[in-house]
């Protein structure tokens, strides 16, 4: 330790402990500036690829084709991003009985979204408490 931080002194830089969780503690030789500069950048950085990992598309049971189509303009655009989609269909109520009908809408974007986009399904379609989810990734 005793030489590490003479050697930096003679570089004119800082000694920088990494980590104290081991012994002998990881040090740097380096300033501390940039240091501080590059731990923010990379917090920063990982803080984005959380927030964009994957986006919520929902679709209601009484949905429309031109609303279809306009969230699978949605998720085209999200696809093309590199995100995944998180696919949701609310169900309420007695919606709630007619499970059939509401696949078919499924089927119905994922169709409209085939078109437009190569994607592939992450997790299959999956019965929830709330209705239907599905996730998908552009291939």
């Amino acid at each position: 330790m005793e030489k590490a931080l003479q050697l930096a002194r003679e570089r004119g830089l800082d000694l920088i402990q990494v980590t104290e969780k081991v012994e002998p503690p990881v040090c740097k030789i380096m300033d501390y500036g940039k240091y501080l500069y590059l731990e923010e950048k990379k917090r920063k950085e990982q803080k984005k690829i959380k927030a964009g990992q994957l986006k919520v598309i929902r679709l209601g049971f009484a949905i429309s084709l031109h609303d279809l189509q306009t969230k699978a303009d949605q998720a085209e655009k999200f696809l093309n991003q590199g995100q995944k989609i998180k696919l949701e269909l609310i169900l309420r109520g007695r919606e709630k009985a007619l499970a059939n009908f509401a696949k078919e809408k499924i089927n119905q974007f994922l169709e409209i979204l085939k078109e437009r986009v190569d994607f592939k399904i992450e997790r299959e379609l999956k019965r929830e408490p709330k209705g239907f989810t599905l996730i998908l990734v552009k291939v």
